[in-house]
C-alpha cells in the first residue's frame, strides 16, 4: 500500500511510503532525472513534480492501492488526476487562503473539487452551512465530469471513535471516526474486516502530533484550527508543568491569533525562526512590535523573541517541566533533527 503525504518533517523521503518503507534516495534521484525534462517543459511546481515522482514510485514498487493526501485544496490540486475508490474531507479551516479563498465557503468549494462521479465523498465537517456548500460544489464537480450528483456521505457530528486510540487528543477521535467511515465506504476487495480496524486504530502513531518524547512534546499545529485542537488537548490532558513553548510560525499564517490561543496553556514562550523555514519565516520587526503592543490581550505567559534557533533551543531547555515545540512542520522537524530524534 502506498502513502503520499505532505509536508515532511525531516526528510523528503517521508512523503512517499510503500508498506511503510520510504522511497530510497537512489529512487528519488532516478525519477527526478527521468522526469526532469518533462517537469521543465510543463513548468511544474515543486508539489506537482513531487506528486509525479510519488505516483511513479508507487507503480514501480507495485502498490495496489494508495492513500493520497491533497496538497493545498482539491479542485486544482495535482493529486486530483487520480480516480479514487473513495474520497474524504475532514473539515474546513482557514489555511492557504492565498490560493483557496478568503472565506470558509470559498475554501469548502475548492476542497469539494475532488468529488468524482460514482465515488463516495466522506465529509467530516459539522457546520450545516458549510456542508451545504460542500454538497453544492461537489455536485457541480460531478456534473462537469459527466455524472449526475455527488455521493456525499456526512459523518454525524456526534460520532467519535469509541475504542482505544493510539493518537492522543480529543480531535483525533473525531478524525478516527471520519477515517472509519472512509474504510467502510471502500469496495469489498479493499475494505478491511471490521475486526482488524479497532486493533489498528489502537496502534496508530503519527510523528509530530501530540508526540511526547520524554520532556519534549511536539505538535505541528500550523494554523488557527490546529492551534485550537492543540490547546483543547493540553487542557484535557495537561502535561507536567511548567510548560515552555518553542514556537516558529510561517509568515503567511494567522500567527497573532495562534499565539493568543497558545498563551492560554503555556507558562513561557520563546519565539524563533526554524532554519528550514528560511524565506517563509514570520517578520521579526512585526513580531517585536506585536510583543510590545499595549493593546494586545494581556498575556498569561512570559514571551521572548530569540531569533537565533540554536540559542532559542538552548533557552527552551532551561528549567523543569515540559518543552512544547509547535507552530509548523519546519519547527518540529528542525528541533527533532537537532535533538537526534529524526526517524530517517
Amino acid at each position: 500500500m502506498g502513502l503520499y503525504t505532505s509536508p515532511h518533517l525531516v526528510s523528503f523521503r517521508e512523503r512517499m511510503l510503500v508498506d511503510g518503507v520510504p522511497i530510497s534516495e537512489s529512487a528519488v534521484a532516478m525519477w527526478t532525472g527521468r522526469l526532469r525534462q518533462l517537469m521543465l517543459e510543463r513548468e511544474a511546481t515543486f508539489f506537482e513534480a513531487t506528486t509525479a515522482i510519488a505516483f511513479a514510485d508507487f507503480a514501480a514498487r507495485g502498490a495496489e492501492i494508495a492513500v493520497v493526501e491533497v496538497g493545498l485544496g482539491g479542485r486544482l490540486d495535482s493529486t486530483n488526476v487520480v480516480q479514487p475508490l473513495v474520497s474524504g474531507i475532514t473539515r474546513i479551516a482557514r489555511d492557504h487562503m492565498k490560493y483557496l479563498g478568503d472565506t470558509l465557503e470559498e475554501i469548502a468549494a475548492e476542497k469539494a473539487g475532488i468529488a468524482k462521479p460514482g465515488v463516495p465523498l466522506i465529509v467530516g465537517e459539522t457546520d450545516p452551512h458549510l456542508i451545504d456548500v460542500l454538497r453544492g460544489a461537489a455536485d457541480r464537480a460531478v456534473e462537469a465530469a459527466g455524472g449526475r450528483a455527488a455521493d456525499v456521505r456526512v459523518v454525524p457530528a456526534a460520532r467519535r471513535w469509541a475504542g482505544v486510540l493510539g493518537l492522543p487528543g480529543p480531535h483525533q477521535r473525531r478524525n478516527a471516526a471520519v477515517a472509519q467511515a472512509i474504510l467502510e465506504a471502500l469496495p469489498a476487495p479493499y475494505r478491511p474486516p471490521a475486526e482488524v480496524i479497532a486493533p489498528a486504530f489502537a496502534e496508530a502513531r503519527l510523528a509530530g502530533r501530540l508526540d511526547r518524547r520524554g520532556r519534549w512534546l511536539f505538535d505541528v499545529a500550523h494554523n488557527p484550527d490546529g492551534m485550537d485542537a492543540l490547546v483543547a488537548a493540553l487542557r484535557a490532558d495537561p502535561p507536567p508543568g511548567p510548560v515552555h513553548a518553542l514556537v516558529s510560525i510561517l509568515g503567511d499564517k494567522e500567527w497573532p491569533a495562534m499565539l493568543v490561543r497558545l498563551d492560554e496553556v503555556v507558562d513561557r514562550g520563546i519565539l524563533t525562526i526554524a532554519p528550514s523555514a528560511a524565506g517563509r519565516q514570520w517578520d521579526l520587526e512585526w513580531l517585536r512590535r506585536w510583543l510590545a503592543d499595549p493593546d494586545r490581550p494581556p498575556p498569561h505567559a512570559a514571551w521572548s523573541l530569540v531569533p537565533d534557533f540554536a540559542q532559542a533551543l538552548e533557552a527552551a531547555r532551561q528549567g523543569a517541566g515540559t518543552i512544547l515545540v509547535t507552530g509548523s512542520f519546519h519547527t518540529v522537524g528542525d528541533v527533532m533533527q537537532a535533538l537526534g530524534m529524526a526517524s530517517l
